[in-house]
Formats: C-alpha cells, structure tokens, sequence
C-alpha cells in the first residue's frame, strides 16, 4: 500500500474528531451516579500499610521498571511480559510495535503493583473489597488498548482501510452518544415479538403493573395444576424467551404445563410511587390468583427467576401467614433469599449508599435502567465495556448480532421507593431470614412457614448470585428440597436448553444439605449437560393429572384474550 499524504491529513482531522467525540460522550452518557458511586466505594474504615510491605512493593515495582526499560530500550530485545495471555494484547501487532510493547509491558507491571497493594492492605475484608474494586476498575480503563495512539491493531485498520475505519467508529460513537448507551450488538437485527419473545401466546390479564400472558399449549393434555413465571422486573422476561431454540418458556409448555408468564410494565412517573408491598400484592400474589381462576385448578405451581425470586418468597410468606396454600411447589433460579452472601455487589452497599438512594427516591421517583445496567456492564468492565468501545470506535466494527446482549441493552425502570426499600431490608439489613422481622402487605413474614417443596438452582460461576447465596435458601426453607448446580454464570447457566448439550450441572441424591455449600459440592455427581431435564421430571410430581388441553386462551368474558403475546409492556423501552 503506498502512502496517502492527504489520507494522512484527513486521518489526523478524524483523530481530533474523534478525540472530542469521545469526550462529548463521557459528558453525556451519564452511566452512573457519580456521588453515589463515590460514596458506595468509600472505605469502610482507615487503611494502612505496613512500612516493610510498602517498602518492599515499592522496591519490586522499581525493580521491575529498571528492567522494563533496559529491555525495551537499553540492551535491546523486546518489552516481553505476559501480554498473550490477556486477549486485549493477543495479537502478533503488540510484540512488533516497540512504544506499544513497552506500554503494554509498563499496563502488566503497573496492574501487578497495584494488585499487590490491594492485597497487602491493612483492613476488614469488605474494605479491601472495595479498594479492590476501584482499582480494577482503574486498571480496566487505562489499558493501552483503549487508547488509539497506543492501539496497533486499531492503527493497522486505519491504514489498511484509508481512514474508512476512524470514519467508522466516530460514526458509530456518535450514533451511540444519540441513543444513551454503548451498543453491544446489532440493536436493528431484532425486534420484540419478530424475532425474539417469540412464543404464541396472549395476554389475559393486565394491571398498572404487570400483564399476564398465557401460552398456547403444544401438547394434547396439559397437567391439571398451572405453571406461573415470575421474572425479574429488573429485566424483561424474554431471556426466558430469546429463540424457539433456547427458551425456557416454549421448554415448560413443551413438557405439559399450562405456563403463565408475567410481564413486566416498564416504569414511567405514574409509577414513581409504588412499593414493594405494592408488587407483592398486585403483582405476584395477584397474578397467583388470578392464574387459580383461569384455570380452574386448586393449587398452581410457580417459579422465580433473580429478583424475581425473592419476590415470590415474599408472597409466599405472605400467604403462608394468611392461611393460603395455593402454591403447590415452588422453583428458585439464582435467587438470593438470605442476603449474608451477595458476591461483588456488596461492595455498594452500606448505610451511607443506602440512606443516599432513600433521600433521593425513598418517597418517589424512578431508579433509571440505564443506570442500574451500566452498574451491572462495570462488574465485568472489561468484557461488557471497554471491549466494545474499542470494537466499535477505535476499530468502526459493527458488534455482531446477539440475541442475550440484544436483551441485556433492553434496560428497564424501577419506582425509587420498591428500590429503595429493597436495598434496606435485604441487602443491608437482611430481614428476611430474621422470623417476624418484616411486614410485608400486612403479615409479618416467616420463612419457616414456607413448607412447600421447593427445586434450587444457583450457577457456579455467578458473580451476581453467587452459589453460595443461592445454596442458603436450602437452610431456610423447610419443605422437601431439591438443589442443583450448573456451570457457567447468572445468565448462561439458566439458558442452557438440553438440546444443546452443553456445560454440567451436579446433583446430590442423598437428600443432605450441609450448611456449607461446598460440602454439599464435595458429595455431588457431575453430569453432562442441562439441568431443564432434571427440572422437568422434578415438577412433573407436582403438576398433578393430565387433562385436555385448554382450547382458548383465558377464561370466559372475564378474562379473554387482550392481544397476542409478547404484549405492549414488553416493548416499552426504558
């Protein structure tokens, strides 16, 4: 390829563009409350270093320099360092390139030092936590690959490609200041109802709150008891139903089961003022009811997925207290009861974050979706951000189409006061497991009154719900239990339909369960493949009878079919 001297000049114009792009977005995306940030990461109590290890650090870190530039510029040879094992510094381009190779190398000392630090700090565990997490948030952000001047691969396409590449990404940086987020996939290749949240269906009933979609069965005789979705409303419910080949929702109606499926509205201000209580009783119990008349059926079964699961704890406690048993069994995905064990989002919570967020929304207001997914997207900065922001504006790459990251970039609203309330009384003061210390639309709740017979689930690798914490709620419920592990993480390890046959899942069929989750992993069985099977066969001994398939949707005038599923909630965006 020769080379272009006015390429170049337009190509230094694109840069300055870029540059000043780039920083039109840090103004106006807004991902996260900066004061609450700064108040949820603050230190706990004073830290400290002992002198000796800050001595010693201080020494291995000069050490460590005085090499790096002898090898770099000195003696000569390469930067070296262990950038092949970090996929941002893969490429061939990196080693050959000797400012960006002593800037890589420079990054893995700098990261080493600074994860040293962390380690040597003198603190309680949930301070170094939080110091922890600030600096890999700091060392996530000023990776060399995030920069263009630094960036051999980006600067290789620019050439390769006559400046059409910057071109490229400034366009799709602006396109991404527009809509308010960074894209994660081809947001044009999907279209709810179209081509995801996909199965037939019709919504039977709605309120300001939710609308309840029943699906069309698949077999010629369902079983006599229902089966009720409850979804997170942090979320829309689609994950359960992304495609015909990996949803959930179709697997349940495939087996038999009459399913119902609750679909969340997506807050605006007329919401702003809604409670927890307020969900608990005209959402989840209401939809409960409301499922027992359509159908006919004395009891139903439910299930809970995340948030959604903790809410449907609540209403079983609440109808526990009231002498109801309309609840045949129940079914906890990732779902955090007792909140002693909450992975890395208790580095956000203290009394200051929480006493924050009640003055702010306690008495109205709406917690903004794209601020709790922007919260979510910087516990794994590096894969769901700083990745697509050099795929998308450094390398003017179009992110290919993702059907999850389609449904992750689908953020949803919450009301200030649900939000608030549910920080304080789980997450910070985790009264649930306490008997009788929360009252809950009017009953005060009291796990121990739950007896149903309940399937857990918790993902190994969950850094959301981490196993442990969904593995406690086999302490606190008292009915037959039944407790499965599945690989891989909060998301990947629910949506893992049979028919792909992948990752494990690890029973226990000795019917104990340790108070430590791994003791119970040290007497499980691995198996091949998706727990939905396992699941399956588990819920059919509580479905009831085979009866004929319903033949409509709903149940007479009362309750006739609205509009065909996925519904309006579903497409309402945030």
């Amino acid at each position: 390829m020769t080379f272009d001297p006015n390429w170049a000049r337009d190509s230094q114009k694109l840069q300055q563009l870029w540059s000043q792009a780039w920083g039109q977005m840090l103004q106006s995306f807004e991902p996260v409350d900066v004061s609450a940030l700064a108040t949820s990461i603050r230190p706990l109590q004073t830290v400290a270093l002992s002198p000796e290890k800050l001595a010693r650090l201080q020494q291995q870190y000069l050490d460590g320099l005085h090499a790096l530039w002898n090898r770099s510029w000195g003696t000569g040879g390469s930067a070296g360092g262990d950038a092949r094992d970090d996929r941002r510094f893969a490429s061939d381009e990196w080693g050959r390139n000797p400012l960006s190779a002593f800037a890589v190398a420079a990054y893995e000392l700098q990261a080493r030092t600074l994860t040293a630090m962390v380690d040597a700090v003198q603190a309680d565990e949930k301070t170094r936590a939080r110091i922890r997490f600030g600096v890999e948030q700091f060392l996530a952000a000023s990776a060399p690959s995030n920069f263009l001047a630094l960036n051999v691969e980006a600067q290789k396409k620019a050439m390769e490609t006559q400046g059409e590449s910057l071109a490229q990404g400034l366009a799709n940086l602006l396109k991404d200041i527009q809509q308010g987020h960074i894209s994660m996939t081809d947001e044009s290749r999907f279209e709810v109802g179209k081509n995801v949240a996909t199965t037939e269906g019709a919504v039977v009933f709605e309120n300001e709150l939710l609308q309840l979609i029943e699906y069309k069965p698949l077999t010629a005789k369902v079983h006599e008891r229902p089966f009720l979705v409850v979804p997170p409303c942090i979320n829309k419910y689609y994950i359960l139903d992304l495609q015909p080949d990996n949803s959930f929702i179709r697997y349940a109606v495939s087996q038999g089961h009459r399913t119902f499926v609750v679909s969340w509205r997506n807050p605006d201000m007329t919401l702003a003022d809604k409670t927890w209580d307020d969900y608990i009783e005209g959402a989840v119990i209401r939809a409960i009811k409301t499922v027992k008349e359509i159908s006919g059926a004395g009891k139903i079964n439910a299930l809970g997925f995340c948030v959604g699961g903790t809410m449907l704890s609540n209403a079983l406690a609440v109808l526990a207290a009231r002498g109801d048993d309309s609840v045949a069994s129940a079914t906890f995905l990732t779902t955090l009861i007792d909140f002693t064990e909450t992975g890395v989002l208790d580095v956000f919570i203290d009394e200051n974050f929480v006493r924050l967020r009640e003055l702010q929304m306690g008495q109205g207001g709406l917690m903004k979706g794209q601020d709790l997914a922007s919260t979510f997207s910087f516990l794994r900065p590096n894969d769901l951000v700083w990745n697509y922001v050099v795929g998308n504006y450094l390398k003017g790459e179009t992110p290919p189409a993702f059907d999850l990251l389609y449904w992750n970039c689908d953020s949803t609203n919450l009301p200030g006061p649900y939000y608030a309330w549910y920080l304080r009384n789980f997450y910070l003061e985790n009264k649930l497991v306490q008997p009788g210390a929360l009252t809950v639309c009017g009953e005060k709740l009291d796990l121990r009154q739950v007896k149903l017979p309940v399937y857990v689930y918790g993902s190994r690798e969950d850094h959301i719900v981490p196993i442990g914490g969904a593995y406690a709620s086999t302490q606190l419920l008292p009915g037959k239990k039944r407790f499965v592990m599945g690989a891989s993480g909060h998301i990947a390890g629910v949506i893992n339909p049979p028919a792909k046959k992948k990752r494990s899942h690890w029973l226990r069929e000795d019917g104990q369960f340790p108070a430590s989750v791994d003791d119970w992993i040290a007497g499980a069985t691995e198996h091949p493949g998706s727990w939905w099977d396992d699941w399956a066969a588990w819920l059919k001994g509580h479905a009831g009878k085979q009866i004929a398939a319903p033949k409509a949707y709903g149940k007479g005038a009362r309750f006739k079919a609205i509009e065909p599923a996925p519904g309006r909630y579903v497409r309402q965006r945030a």
